[in-house]
């Protein structure tokens, strides 16, 4: 092959006889080495670009005849985003309040269920409800306060059925909310389980009736079925015996039925009354002593009687504070959190109000004590989008549900299944013996369980359909917040565990007015807390 010289000049000074000479040089230096079956030279020559000046012409300032092959460059996902630090996700959008900081992408952090449920993109919600599980001490009440609070300003409203540590009265009261407390002192308020509730609009009569009388012969059966685990389940006699007294209760009542009603019923059955029969009495034993605790025992003067007091609407927050009756004992506590989740449901359960409401389930796995509870609780959660509800079930850890039922019984396995069906999923600090658990019960991968026990205070995984984020929520926190929200008294502020979440004692009692909007969330990004180690706000 004769040697060939070529010239590299500039293209803007090329003629175009000299473009069309190159490019026959060109083609006649790839046939020769074609023709020599030298190895690898499709790989020594590649194929010319097609450019503006045609094939072996770039589109750069010079032309080369030779296009260089780059080979791509191969790393891992932590080495790779520092060298492309810019590439991140988007995050949720900003819709609903601010909660925290994405880690992950160091943005701003929006959640709000409703938003979420109704998106039409890719990071939809499936439902609305949300399962949140955390250690003690790893800030899972307080974020959920924080949501919960900034959502106020949103119109969302907050129902807390059961506040079995008093925890949500103080922040129901600095908002300006509705507290019902039960079961103290210096109260005399009374709730009735069996309220019928208001009239759901948009249904027939026949249906109205229908679920209200499902709701009451629920109730009723969870909380007899609660006092008598461990022993043999409800027969069908005994479920006709609470049932026919149930309605005789309302006849005799002119539907205003309450518990003292039907223990009278099984106390002292009516020959005369539509449906006895001479079993009745007997068939109804085990329910009458229940029944008896609230009318004559430990549970007198709280859910026997017609309700004293009424859920407020209009209220931004209600909390039913039920801390002084679970000092009592276990069974009380999980007694008084059926009949005031059921009050509250028959409250509103009303379509109509086209308000949107979060439910926050504190000691959730109480709600879940029997088979008829659980299917209630699982019928209800999946009508919280039809009435507007999240439902935010709070637990300290999986094996919360181990107290449900016995090992391998239908129980439990509902109270699981129950637990792993919510969508969004909010995972707080984990113990090591969790980590199975998590794998296990909620699906998470290896890599997100052993994340989840190294989590710092206010720090959580976030679930979100099939996305997941980390987030710090204390990282936006406001020292008002931060001290409205801390539920650990007995820790003194500086210590080395709890420096994220320092001592605050406002100067004043706090009342909800429109000043208090400013202080949740300034208009001019607020100083960053000398001790915050996270991203500030």
């Amino acid at each position: 092959m004769p040697k060939q010289v070529f010239t590299v000049t500039p293209p803007g000074k090329l003629t175009r006889a000299r473009r069309a000479e190159l490019r026959r040089q060109v083609d006649q230096l790839r046939r020769t080495t074609d023709d020599t079956g030298a190895s690898g030279a499709d790989a020594r020559f590649p194929a010319a670009a097609a450019g503006p000046l045609g094939p072996g012409v770039s589109t750069g300032e010079y032309w080369n005849w030779l296009q260089v092959a780059q080979p791509p460059h191969q790393a891992t996902s932590h080495n790779l985003a520092g060298i492309y630090p810019f590439v991140a996700d988007d995050g949720l959008g900003h819709e609903g309040p601010l909660l925290g900081v994405d880690l992950n992408a160091d943005v701003l952090w929006h959640f709000s269920p409703w938003d979420l449920y109704m998106n039409t993109t890719a990071k939809a919600a499936l439902s609305t409800n949300i399962l949140v599980i955390g250690a003690y001490r790893s800030g899972k009440s307080g974020t959920i306060k924080q949501l919960c609070t900034r959502s106020l300003a949103f119109g969302h409203q907050v129902v807390v059925p059961s506040d079995s540590k008093g925890e949500w009265v103080v922040v129901a009261e600095a908002v300006g909310g509705q507290v019902i407390a039960i079961g103290g002192e210096n109260t005399t308020a009374r709730l009735n389980p069996l309220d019928r509730g208001p009239r759901l609009t948009g249904v027939s009569d026949d249906v109205d009736e229908i679920m209200v009388r499902d709701r009451r012969r629920a109730t009723l059966t969870s909380v007899i079925e609660a006092t008598i685990q461990g022993q043999a389940k409800l027969s069908p006699m005994e479920h006709t015996a609470i049932n026919w007294a149930l309605e005789h209760a309302i006849r005799v009542t002119d539907d205003r039925p309450t518990i003292t009603h039907v223990w009278q019923a099984l106390v002292s059955p009516d020959p005369a009354a539509p449906g006895y029969k001479p079993e009745m009495e007997s068939n109804g034993e085990r329910a009458r002593h229940v029944l008896e605790r609230f009318v004559a025992g430990d549970l007198q003067g709280l859910f026997e009687g017609e309700s004293t007091v009424a859920f407020d609407p209009d209220a931004p927050m209600v909390v039913v504070d039920t801390s002084a009756l679970f000092d009592r004992s276990e069974l009380a506590a999980q007694l008084t959190q059926i009949c005031t989740s059921a009050w509250i449901q028959a409250v509103i359960s009303d379509r109509s109000a086209k308000r949107t409401r979060y439910l926050v389930r504190e000691e959730g796995w109480r709600d879940m004590a029997t088979e008829q509870a659980l299917r209630t609780y699982q019928q209800w959660l999946k009508l919280s989008r039809h009435y507007g509800v999240s439902n935010i079930v709070i637990l300290h850890k999986m094996s919360d549900f181990d107290a449900v039922g016995e090992e391998g019984s239908k129980e439990r396995t509902l109270a699981y299944s129950i637990a792993g069906d919510m969508e969004n999923k909010f995972i707080f600090r984990q113990n090591t013996q969790e980590e199975s658990n998590l794998v296990s019960r909620l699906k998470l991968t290896p890599g997100h369980a052993r994340l989840a026990l190294t989590l710092q205070t206010g720090v959580f995984l976030a679930y979100v359909g099939r996305f997941s984020y980390i987030v710090d929520a204390f990282a936006t926190s406001t020292p008002w917040e931060r001290g409205l929200f801390k539920t650990d008294d007995a820790v003194e502020a500086g210590s080395a565990d709890d420096h994220r979440f320092p001592q605050f004692v406002p100067e004043e009692e706090p009342v909800f007015d429109e000043s208090m909007l400013d202080r949740l969330w300034p208009a001019s990004p607020p100083t960053p807390f000398a001790d915050q180690t996270g991203p500030t706000e």
